[in-house]
């Protein structure tokens, strides 16, 4: 089987390319790749994937810059709605599955319990609408499609908030952080290797099979917490692991009308798991138990 995975050096990406390996050739593109595929040119990229000719793409890429989404919004609907529109439709021709990321910032984050996959959705920034439309997008192209929303995604890669509040640990006294917006932080590993799981429960006859599951998933780790919450975690295990001294810097709780921002976050984004679990029998782990994992992971390297 040849999965394209859309994104190479991205943190979701970058685990994808690990954990899809065990099930044929793993193809890896992106804008600086060999050939390239660059979702701003949403033009151009049916051409890539009809040269090819995955047996299952895998769309790891995205817009995730959502402050700066609110000054670059045509971008962001390039590479976050258009392009995924375009991977649909060539998914559609080709007759083969495609599995998407999306975002818990779909939902407008007034509610109080955890939202299902059919909860109304109502998007209240760039970014959120932008994503939205990739998913509505991919669910009238007619292909076999699983689309999954994730949340509060960190790793050992790229930017996020874990490596920001370990670096802003070791370098002041104290950091303030927002204390009133609640999500689940999720290891990207543990999405990767989720999305492995559901490519090996779809199997038919050596190919992925998503046709009887198409639809939109929730995946993120199980339970819940705040901004806050998540960084005196970090704290805490970062310094049972070594990374951090025990003079690291205070954490200190703030309201979000304390730390403005250029899009508006949802107050309270966590995601119901159950569909997930009652389809592909996939139970994520306890946000806290994820982030040990990822921290010792860090700490080894």
């Amino acid at each position: 089987m040849k999965i394209l995975v859309v994104g190479r050096a991205g943190q979701l990406a970058w685990e994808l390319r690990r954990t899809l390996a065990c099930f044929g050739e793993v193809v890896a593109l992106d804008r600086h790749s060999e050939p390239a595929i660059d979702l701003a040119e949403p033009g151009a990229v049916a051409a890539v994937v009809r040269a090819v000719r995955p047996d299952l793409i895998v769309n790891a890429a995205a817009y995730t810059a959502v402050d700066r989404a609110e000054q670059e919004p045509e971008l962001a609907w390039k590479v976050n709605a258009e392009a995924p529109s375009v991977l649909a439709a060539e998914a559609a021709r080709l007759g083969v599955g495609l599995i998407h990321y999306s975002t818990d910032y779909v939902f407008p984050g007034d509610g109080a319990v955890p939202y299902r996959e059919d909860d109304p959705v109502g998007p209240r920034n760039v970014y959120g609408r932008s994503k939205l439309a990739g998913e509505q997008a991919i669910a009238e192209s007619g292909a076999a499609h699983v689309i999954l929303r994730t949340a509060w995604v960190y790793g050992v890669r790229g930017q996020n908030f874990m490596k920001t509040m370990l670096r802003l640990m070791a370098e002041r006294a104290l950091v303030r952080v927002i204390d009133d917006q609640r999500g689940a932080p999720t290891w990207v590993r543990m999405i990767a290797e989720a999305t492995a799981i559901l490519v090996a429960r779809s199997l038919r006859a050596g190919l992925a099979d998503l046709s009887g599951s198409s639809g939109v998933y929730h995946l993120t780790c199980s339970g819940q917490t705040s901004w806050y919450g998540f960084a005196c975690a970090i704290r805490e295990q970062a310094v049972a692991a070594g990374l951090l001294p025990d003079t690291a810097a205070r954490v200190e709780p703030i309201p979000t009308s304390e730390y403005p921002t250029p899009a508006q976050r949802p107050a309270y984004s966590v995601l119901d798991l159950s569909k997930l679990e009652e389809r592909f029998g996939i139970a994520p782990p306890d946000w806290r138990h994820a982030l040990e994992l990822c921290l010792a992971d860090l700490a080894g390297q």
